[in-house]
């Protein structure tokens, strides 16, 4: 309740928060059902990492979010929510 409503508020706390709980109608709280799905946020860092490399820019944190969710889809989660991340990493850490 203070992060949603501080300085720090940002929209993916108060209206697609990845962690179930805080925004009842989340796909966190639809075992990550999609909005966005994974495909289409791969589909997306594709085409920034291929912006970047034409700019000549380094974005290593880019290329990680790219591996990550390029893991999830070759492991047939393409059709999750992008959100869904969070559910595989919190998996991985267990």
């Amino acid at each position: 309740d203070i992060s949603s409503t501080a300085s720090g508020q940002c929209w993916s706390m108060t209206s697609y928060c990845p962690a179930p709980g805080p925004v009842p109608t989340a796909p966190s709280n639809r075992d990550y059902q999609p909005g966005f799905a994974v495909a289409m946020m791969l589909k997306d860092l594709h085409l920034a990492a291929s912006a970047a490399r034409a700019a000549g820019a380094e974005v290593t944190l880019g290329e990680m979010a790219e591996k990550i969710y390029q893991d999830l889809d070759t492991r047939g989660h393409g059709g999750l929510d992008f959100s869904g991340v969070m559910k595989d990493l919190q998996q991985r850490l267990d």
